[in-house]
């Protein structure tokens, strides 16, 4: 009997025991488990290339994690977020994704292949970069807020260029008609959303508190998550973006801890399987893809991303080395890169894995040098130093 003709029962428990053997040695190593549920999805490629249930069972995680993400920030929230990173966030949309755009038009490539490019450089990892503060212990550092406020920023931005990015690799053809038609599903479900969070959950609070605690209230929360994501998915849109936008609506409950605590369980056995799922799909046969134009391509995302660290952590209010020390630890890419590649087929998804695995290794050790080189080059940390409002 052949390791896919066991009984699916028991693949799935080797799978798990497998993800929980691979999570726990990278966690004494201080790898990513991103990381190296990718690394083990590539070494089981053979066996489990083209499961179903996995793909499914993947894409509920991915759905859950921006679910919740879309249950931190309530409308009035979200809208004051944006405001305060808006330069800096607009600058790293020109930078990551727009430069790289153009340099993959310079190399000669299509415009859609050069949009996914772009896309995958564009979003540093929230997942990765947040473990990365609090472990390290800078999460009461001056540039933690301006980070995590750029991570806001490209979270709200990266569903919506998810969501043209599946319709532009639908196989319809770009046109304008075709691409304002698009935006037009995304503006209408995004206002769907906020109109369904702001007249219908809001006055749902005292509903919510008498019935959270019963078992079937998770079947309720989860339901609305998959329900939402799956009627993007039914407009040619991303479920990401609908799930994102469901967390939103839900949000306006504000009783997000109580429903996090519900969901959080079932996001943690889902969603390593995502990562496990699109390591599978990657397939190096023919070598990495156009290593001159990745090479170019991997240093300008570090530079990029410096340099939003630099400028717009100098329009929030940072000082010139804490700025600097932003902009080292915003390199390295994760979840949102890792949805985008997944859109992509043979050699640029191939591309884009190699420039995830180098992005995410590089960008935790520049993480952890920030600190230093900020010092070597302006000096040491000043008692007083605090983040400065703008306007004060």
């Amino acid at each position: 009997m052949s390791f896919l003709e066991i009984p699916e029962m028991l693949g799935a428990g080797l799978v798990l025991i497998l993800l929980f053997l691979t999570g726990f040695i990278g966690t004494r190593w201080k790898i990513p488990e991103v990381i190296i549920f990718i690394l083990l999805g590539i070494a089981l490629g053979g066996f489990l290339s083209g499961s179903h249930l996995l793909h499914f069972a993947g894409e509920v995680g991915i759905v859950l994690l921006f679910f919740m993400l879309g249950m931190e920030f309530p409308i009035t929230q979200l809208a004051n977020v944006a405001k305060k990173v808006t330069p800096a966030g607009s600058l790293d949309v020109v930078l990551s994704f727009g430069v790289t755009f153009l340099i993959c038009i310079l190399f000669g490539l299509d415009i859609i292949t050069s949009v996914l490019i772009g896309g995958v450089v564009y979003a540093t990892s929230s997942s990765i970069t947040a473990k990365l503060l609090e472990s390290s212990k800078r999460m009461a550092n001056p540039e933690s807020e301006f980070i995590l406020g750029l991570l806001i920023f490209e979270d709200l931005v990266a569903p919506v260029l998810v969501a043209i990015l599946v319709g532009l690799t639908s196989g319809i053809d770009l046109t304008f008609s075709s691409l304002m038609l698009l935006m037009g599903k995304v503006f209408a479900l995004t206002l769907g959303a906020i109109l369904i969070g702001k007249y219908l959950f809001s006055k749902l609070g005292t509903f919510f508190d008498r019935h959270m605690s019963k078992d079937i209230f998770i079947l309720f929360i989860i339901g609305l998550a998959l329900a939402y994501g799956g009627l993007a998915l039914y407009l040619d849109l991303s479920e990401v973006l609908g799930a994102f936008l469901a967390g939103i609506m839900l949000a306006e409950v504000r009783r997000t801890h109580e429903l996090e605590h519900m969901i959080v369980s079932v996001r943690d056995l889902m969603l390593p399987l995502f990562f496990l799922y699109f390591g599978t799909t990657i397939a190096f046969d023919e070598g990495i893809p156009m290593v001159g134009l990745l090479v170019i391509i991997f240093i300008w995302s570090i530079v990029a991303k410096i340099a939003v660290g630099i400028y717009g952590g100098k329009w929030f209010g940072l000082s010139k080395r804490v700025a600097l020390r932003a902009g080292f630890s915003l390199t390295q890419r994760g979840e949102f890169s890792i949805i985008i590649a997944s859109l992509a087929a043979g050699p640029i998804k191939a591309f884009s894995s190699v420039f995830i695995l180098l992005s995410a290794i590089v960008g935790i050790i520049l993480f952890q040098f920030a600190p230093k080189i900020a010092k070597r080059l302006y000096g040491k940390n000043k008692p007083q130093e605090k983040i400065k409002v703008p306007g004060t």
